[in-house]
C-alpha cells in the first residue's frame, strides 16, 4: 500500500499532502506510468480521513494529467518519473582488466571485415541450416516435453543430463574408445568446454603447445589465459613430428592442444600411424593431450580413423573435448568433455560455479533427436552433399586461382596459400566487388604467416562459388601484374 508510509500533519491541508505524497513517489520510480492507485474509499479507510479529502487530491492530480480515471477500472499514474541528470557516472574502460581487452582485441567478428547483404561470404563455416530436419527435430521436443517436459524445465544436474550422457559413451565406444574409468561433462559447446579445461588446468605464464596454424577461438581462449603458447609447425599431412618432439623436449609443456581430424582451418586429417606417432612422443614427455574432435563426421575421401583418444586404452593422458556443432544444431551449443573420471569431478564443480548446467531441455531434445536415428539419416544425407560442394569448390579454385598450394582433406572449408601476396591486400580488394572471405594469418598464433587464405563453402551455391572464386581470382591476378 503506497500510503503507508503517509503520516498527516496538522500544519497542511490533508488533500494536498495527499498530492505531493503521489508526486514523491512517481519521483522515485515506486510508482509506474500505468500503476494502478488504491480507491479513495481505500486510502480514507488506511489513512483515517475523510474521503472528500482524497477525491479533492485525485481530482487535483487528474487536472494536472499526472493521473487518470477509467470508469470502471479504477484510476492509474498517466506519466513516466522524471528523468534528471545524475552525477554518479562511471568510466568503465578505466575497469577494464586483461582479460577483457585481450577477448575484445582477439574477437574476429568484431574486428574482422563484416558479412554485408547482398556478399558472396566464404567466411563461415557453420552448416547450410536449409538442411536442418526441423520435422524431426519437432518431434524429438514433443517426445521428451510430454514424457518429462516439467523435469526438463526445472533445475538439471551439473554434469549434464544422463541420457545424454550415456548415448555420448556409447558414440565414443564405437569410435573404438574405452569408457572405463571415463566420464563425460556436457558443456555449452567446445568454447567452454576449453575454456573450463584451461581455466581448471593452468596459471598465466604455464606452457602450452598446439599446432601452428590452428583453431582461432582455441588462440583466443589460450592468449585471454596468458598462457605461454608454443607453435608447432605443419606438413602437408598434419603436425611436424621433428618439431613436436623438439618443443616438448625444450619447454615441457603442461599441456598440448591438438586437432587430428579435419584441422581447423588446413582440413587436414592426420593419418592413424602419425597419430600413433604423435601420442608416442606426449606419452614419452609426458604431456597431456586436448584433443579437439573437430568435425570427425565430415569424411569425404578415406575412411574413419579413430581418434587419438582410442589409442590411450586403460591410460588417461588425452582429454577429448567433442562437439556436433559444425554440422547440426549449431544454436543450441551443446558440447561435452570426455576424461579420466577423477578429472571430471572436478570439472563438474567449476562448471557448477559457473552456471549450474548447460540448458537441460536443449540436452533433453537432443539427446531424443540422435537416439531415434535421425542423426545417422542427417549425416548421411549431408556428407554427399559437402563432398559435392567440396569437390566443385576445389575445380573452381584450380580453375581460377593461381595458387601455390590447397589443402583440406574434408570439412566445411578449403586453406590455400598465394605466394607473393598478402592475402588481406587481396581480401580488401575482393570486398569492395562483394566477396569476402577468412585471412589465413588470424589462424598463427603471433600472425606471421600472410599468404594464406580460408575459403568457407558450406553455405554457398555452385552459382556463388563459382562467381566469387572468379573474383579472387581475378583480384590475384591483378595484384601480381602491379607488383611485376
Amino acid at each position: 500500500m503506497i500510503f503507508s508510509s503517509l503520516n498527516i500533519n496538522k500544519e497542511e491541508k490533508i488533500h494536498i499532502q495527499i498530492q505531493n505524497h503521489i508526486k514523491k513517489e512517481i519521483d522515485k520510480g515506486i510508482l509506474k506510468k500505468g500503476s494502478k492507485l488504491p480507491s479513495t474509499r481505500e486510502v480514507s479507510k488506511v489513512l483515517g480521513i475523510s474521503r472528500n479529502s482524497v477525491i479533492l487530491a485525485y481530482e487535483n492530480l487528474e487536472n494536472e494529467g499526472i493521473i487518470e480515471t477509467f470508469r470502471g477500472k479504477g484510476t492509474f499514474v498517466a506519466i513516466e518519473k522524471e528523468i534528471k541528470s545524475d552525477d554518479f557516472k562511471v568510466k568503465w574502460n578505466n575497469f577494464i582488466e586483461d582479460y577483457g581487452r585481450l577477448c575484445e582485441e582477439l574477437d574476429v567478428v568484431k574486428t574482422e571485415l563484416p558479412w554485408k547483404r547482398g556478399m558472396i561470404s566464404f567466411k563461415s563455416i557453420a552448416p547450410d541450416e536449409s538442411f536442418f530436419d526441423l520435422e524431426e527435430f519437432k518431434r524429438a521436443f514433443l517426445n521428451v516435453f510430454s514424457m518429462e517436459g516439467d523435469k526438463l524445465l526445472n533445475y538439471g544436474y551439473a554434469k549434464g543430463y544422463k541420457p545424454l550422457i550415456e548415448y555420448i559413451k556409447e558414440y565414443m565406444r564405437k569410435k573404438g574408445v574405452l569408457t572405463d574409468g571415463k566420464d563425460i561433462l556436457i558443456t555449452n559447446g567446445f568454447t567452454e568446454a576449453f575454456d573450463i579445461l584451461l581455466s581448471t588446468l593452468t596459471k598465466p605464464n604455464d606452457v602450452i603447445a598446439c599446432e601452428n596454424p590452428t583453431h582461432n577461438t582455441a588462440i583466443k581462449i589460450m592468449k585471454a589465459h596468458k598462457l605461454n603458447i608454443k607453435p608447432i609447425k605443419m606438413d602437408d599431412d598434419g603436425i611436424n613430428l621433428d618439431s613436436l618432439e623438439e618443443t616438448l623436449k625444450k619447454y615441457t609443456p603442461k599441456i598440448i592442444y591438438l586437432i587430428p581430424s579435419y584441422h581447423n582451418p588446413t582440413g587436414i586429417v592426420m593419418d592413424g600411424e602419425k597419430r600413433q606417432n604423435v601420442y608416442n612422443i606426449c606419452k614419452k614427455y609426458k604431456v597431456p593431450i586436448i584433443e579437439d574432435g573437430f568435425n570427425e563426421e565430415l569424411v569425404y575421401s578415406s575412411s574413419h580413423v579413430a581418434p587419438l583418444i582410442a589409442l590411450s586404452n586403460m591410460g588417461n593422458g588425452v582429454i577429448y573435448a567433442g562437439s556436433f556443432s559444425k554440422i547440426l544444431f549449431p544454436g543450441i551449443r551443446i558440447g561435452w568433455i570426455f576424461a579420466d573420471e577423477k578429472l571430471i569431478n572436478v570439472l563438474e564443480s567449476v562448471k557448477r560455479a559457473r552456471n549450474i548446467h548447460t540448458s537441460f531441455i536443449d540436452q533433453g531434445i537432443f539427446h531424443k533427436y540422435m537416439e531415434s536415428g535421425s542423426f545417422k539419416r542427417y549425416v548421411k544425407k549431408i556428407r554427399k552433399y559437402y563432398k559435392d560442394r567440396y569437390d566443385f569448390t576445389i575445380k573452381t579454385i584450380e580453375k581460377y586461382i593461381p595458387y601455390d598450394k590447397v589443402l583440406g582433406n574434408g570439412g566445411l572449408y578449403i586453406f590455400v596459400k598465394i605466394n607473393g601476396l598478402n592475402t588481406r591486400d587481396i581480401l580488401k580488394e575482393c570486398y569492395k566487388r562483394n566477396v569476402v572471405f577468412m585471412p589465413g594469418d588470424i589462424f598463427f598464433i603471433n600472425k606471421e604467416e600472410k599468404n594464406w587464405m580460408r575459403i568457407g563453402f558450406s553455405r554457398t551455391s555452385e552459382e556463388e562459388i563459382e562467381e566469387g572464386i572468379k573474383i579472387i581470382g581475378e583480384v590475384i591476378f591483378s595484384l601480381k601484374s602491379k607488383n611485376n
